[in-house]
C-alpha cells in the first residue's frame, strides 16, 4: 500500500448520496513549491483542494477523504457532466507548471503516482476513459498535466488508454468535433479542445491544429473508448 502522509484540508463538502466516483482526474500544482501548493490547498479562504498530493520525491499526501467532494475541477465538464467534482478524485502533482517553469516530473513522483493511481482504480468504478487531465475537462482554461506527463507509460500499466492511429483518415472539423464530444470532450472551443487532446496524446505538437495524425489519433481513441459507432453531426 502506498504510505500516506495525513495534511488535512478543510476544504470539502459530502459527496451527492448514491453517486459512485467513475473519475479520476490528474493536475499539477503550478506553483512555486510543494509548500505553497500545501498551504493553498490547505487554506478555508482558497476554497480549493485535491483528494492527494504528491510531492517531486514520490511524498504522497492525503489531504480530502475519497468519499467526500474535493474542489479541484472548477468549472469543467466531461462526457455531459458538469459537475466533474462530485464524481472524481482529483490527483495534485508538484510541478511549476507552464507560468513559473513547466519541467518534467520525476522518476519517484511517476512511480508514486502509478502506485496511488492504482489503488484508487481498485476502490472504485473508473473506466480508463474516464481518467484524464484537468485540460481535457476544461480545455479552454486549463493545461495541467501538461506535455511531460506520461500517459502513454501509464495506459501500458492499465491507467488511463492510449490509441493507435486510425486507418481511415477523416479530416472534415464537424467530424472530427462529434467524436471529440463522444468521447467525452466539451467541444464549444474547438482549438482549445484539439489542444487539450494533444497534450495528452500527441504532445510534441499541441498547437491546436488539426493535421492528419491527430485527425487519426482522434479516430482511434474514439475506437477504443467508444466502440465502433459512427456519432452523429
Amino acid at each position: 500500500m502506498v504510505k500516506l502522509i495525513d495534511t488535512p484540508s478543510p476544504n470539502h463538502e459530502p459527496r451527492a448520496d448514491g453517486l459512485a466516483v467513475d473519475m479520476l482526474v490528474v493536475h499539477y500544482t503550478g506553483m512555486t513549491s510543494a509548500e505553497a501548493a500545501l498551504e493553498r490547498l490547505c487554506d478555508p479562504a482558497a476554497k480549493v483542494s485535491a483528494h492527494f498530493l504528491i510531492d517531486e520525491d514520490g511524498a504522497v499526501h492525503r489531504l480530502v477523504a475519497e468519499d467526500r467532494r474535493a474542489w479541484h475541477a472548477g468549472v469543467s465538464a466531461w462526457r455531459g457532466e458538469t459537475d466533474v467534482n462530485r464524481r472524481s478524485i482529483g490527483i495534485e502533482l508538484v510541478n511549476p507548471g507552464h507560468e513559473y517553469g513547466y519541467r518534467p516530473f520525476p522518476q519517484a513522483q511517476m512511480g508514486a503516482f502509478r502506485a496511488l493511481a492504482a489503488e484508487i482504480l481498485s476502490r472504485h468504478p473508473i473506466p480508463a476513459r474516464n481518467v484524464v487531465g484537468h485540460s481535457d475537462v476544461a480545455p479552454a482554461r486549463k493545461s495541467d498535466p501538461g506535455e511531460f506527463f506520461d500517459w502513454r507509460g501509464l495506459a501500458a500499466d492499465g491507467i488511463g488508454l492510449w490509441p493507435e492511429e486510425a486507418d481511415m483518415l477523416e479530416l472534415d472539423a464537424s467530424h472530427l468535433s462529434a467524436l471529440l464530444a463522444d468521447i467525452g470532450y466539451d467541444t464549444q472551443d474547438l482549438v482549445a479542445t484539439v489542444r487539450a487532446f494533444q497534450r495528452h496524446y500527441r504532445p510534441e505538437r499541441a498547437n491546436g491544429r488539426i493535421d492528419p495524425e491527430t485527425a487519426r489519433l482522434i479516430a482511434g481513441l474514439h475506437a477504443l473508448a467508444c466502440g465502433p459507432h459512427r456519432p452523429s453531426v
